[in-house]
């Protein structure tokens, strides 16, 4: 198997707090860049898990469309503002950050007040503008989660109808681009090719432990395809006919010949269906004559049996 090379050729912080990585992988098999881009992109953008603020509670605040005495902003510009602050949450479970803030006074990300499993990546991140003489009550909920989840007005609590809901945007990675090149020609003339990636997170997560994420992530989903093993089913057995489930004694045989079929353990018309004319003359006591009548009864109720039992 052709074995390639992975390099991160270029890594930057901006000024947001975001990270971008562009990794150089090769050489490939012609093709292979192109599948291994692609599928890695798809994980990258939807597949890895990330946190973001899903509620914001504003004091004095019951609807998205009002607007807070003091501050410039409205609900909706502050909801907007909460849902780009990037965060991350190590915690399973839904942390609460807290926020009062007297004007004047210019809040920022960095004022709200979280536990120590919570950290918010860009402090910098404007919520609101507040007047002097006037303040800011502020709670927001932050989730952990996967892809974007938009809000579910059928769901919500309307015990707290002043806990406004927001769409959750959960990637942590914000931008995949890859292309490909065509390297140096290998043996036997086939050419090489060779992936660049560029990953660029919002802050939460490296691109070089994204990339791994998104690989192990199509790693587990390939692994049960290479042990794949097809069980055969076992052969469904046709059902008997209705006449071969006849007992032995609807037959009306004589009372010899149907003892000696007796002694022989046949007791129906599916265990005669196993001999031949010759098998049932090797029945002890068992005459031509009681072979015949055995041969009727069974014609009378469709069923022939063969003379020998090379015919059957």
């Amino acid at each position: 198997m052709l074995q390639y090379q992975i390099d991160r050729v270029e890594h930057q912080v901006a000024d947001d707090r975001s990270l971008t990585g562009v990794f150089v992988i090769g050489p490939l098999d012609r093709g292979q860049a192109t599948t291994l881009g692609n599928s890695l992109r798809r994980v990258l953008i939807g597949g890895l898990e990330g946190s973001a603020i899903t509620a914001v509670r504003i004091a004095g605040v019951n609807h998205e469309y009002a607007t807070v005495p003091g501050v410039r902003e409205d609900v909706l510009d502050i909801l907007l503002n909460c849902k780009s602050v990037p965060v991350t949450s190590r915690s399973r479970d839904m942390e609460i950050g807290r926020l009062v803030v007297n004007g004047p006074a210019t809040v920022t990300a960095s004022d709200l007040q979280f536990s120590s499993q919570v950290q918010v990546i860009d402090g910098e991140r404007p919520i609101a503008t507040v007047a002097e003489g006037h303040s800011l009550e502020l709670e927001v909920h932050v989730e952990r989660g996967i892809g974007y989840r938009p809000v579910d007005r059928h769901n919500e609590d309307t015990s707290a109808i002043d806990l406004l809901q927001i769409d959750a945007v959960f990637m942590p990675v914000k931008r995949v681009n890859y292309s490909v090149d065509e390297t140096a020609v290998g043996e036997g003339g086939s050419a090489r090719e060779r992936l660049r990636l560029e990953i660029e997170t919002n802050g939460s997560i490296s691109p070089d432990d994204a990339m791994a994420q998104a690989a192990n992530q199509l790693i587990g989903l390939f692994q049960p395809l290479a042990s794949l093993t097809m069980a055969e089913e076992a052969g469904i057995e046709p059902e008997p006919s209705a006449e071969a489930q006849i007992p032995l004694e609807e037959l009306n045989l004589s009372v010899r010949a149907y003892n000696c079929l007796k002694r022989a353990q046949v007791n129906s018309v599916s265990d005669l269906m196993g001999f031949s004319y010759e098998d049932l003359l090797e029945i002890k006591n068992f005459g031509s004559k009681s072979a015949d009548e055995v041969i009727e009864a069974l014609e009378r109720i469709g069923i022939s049996l063969p003379q020998s039992r090379t015919s059957a």
